[in-house]
């Protein structure tokens, strides 16, 4: 029976890769807080990864931990840099010791937002913000340690786990009468599930002899900017509320954002069979699961 690491469990995505397997598998799951059926674990420290990994021996490690809040981590580098690099770098040590393969999720963030078409694996990265410049740091130091390691950059991840943009315009929408959002960055909504069932396809790849080390982009199909993404929210959750387009010098953070991060997802469609759903189609999905 397959072994399986997975990091953050209890996030998004680590809790629809759970939900998304049907295979004959044995997960070990670790976060940073333990709970019944879960390891806690520090990914920054090496020696209680590598405790783990060899003690366990896993074959996958799918790593879903990473600090995402985008602004926080415009004021918290050092703890950005360690869960964000440091501990991709710590995963990748202890799968090379133990022969297991390795997924690492990254983001559309280590790119500009400059160009006019979607962005392809090979595309020069140019983060803005301390979020996408730390999880660039981990793709490279990872890719140094463990280049036999798959890397999945992914966007705008919603699900019905936990908080995200989905939950919070369908608290807002119900709270108020108006609601202003972007429409000058464009992107495209991925649902975890989805994502799931992709990372999964490459974890399976490996009982085929079909897993293929590199860079992948993926998301949902389609594009939108986060006034179309709204709007679509409250439409299909029947909700009258007034949606205002602003743009994003109205909408001051402390972290730039990527005013274009539309992903080019035929590298990994091609290379492993995937096929990908819009993502209206999608949020619609996740929204009856609410």
């Amino acid at each position: 029976m397959k072994k399986v690491l997975v990091t953050g469990c209890n996030g998004q995505l680590g809790r629809a890769i759970q939900k998304e397997y049907a295979g004959d598998v044995t997960f070990i799951l670790t976060d940073v807080a333990e709970r019944e059926g879960i390891t806690s674990l520090d990914i920054t420290d090496i020696d209680a990864v590598m405790s783990l990994v060899l003690n366990e021996k896993p074959d996958v490690i799918i790593n879903c931990a990473a600090l995402t809040n985008v602004d926080g981590c415009e004021k918290m580098w050092d703890l950005a840099y360690k869960i964000n690099a440091i501990g991709p770098r710590n995963l990748a040590i202890a799968a090379t010791a133990v022969g297991a393969k390795l997924v690492h999720v990254s983001t559309d963030y280590v790119f500009s937002g400059t160009n006019c078409r979607p962005y392809v694996e090979t595309d020069a990265t140019r983060p803005v913000s301390a979020y996408g410049r730390t999880k660039l740091a981990g793709e490279e130091i990872l890719q140094e340690v463990c280049p036999d390691a798959v890397i999945i950059r992914t966007a705008w991840l919603y699900s019905e786990f936990g908080n995200n943009f989905v939950k919070t315009v369908l608290r807002l929408g119900k709270e108020r009468d108006e609601l202003g959002f972007v429409f000058d960055q464009i992107g495209t909504p991925t649902y975890a599930g989805d994502l799931a069932a992709a990372i999964l396809t490459v974890v399976d790849s490996g009982e085929r002899d079909a897993f293929v080390p590199g860079i992948y982009h993926f998301s949902d199909e389609g594009v939108c900017s986060w006034y179309d993404f709204t709007v679509k929210i409250l439409e299909v959750a029947g909700i009258e509320c007034r949606v205002r387009p602003i743009e994003t010098k109205d909408y001051p953070t402390k972290a730039v954002r990527p005013p274009y991060s539309v992903l080019n997802k035929k590298k990994i469609k091609e290379t492993y069979g995937i096929v990908i759903p819009h993502w209206e189609e999608s949020l619609r999905v996740c929204m009856e699961k609410l």
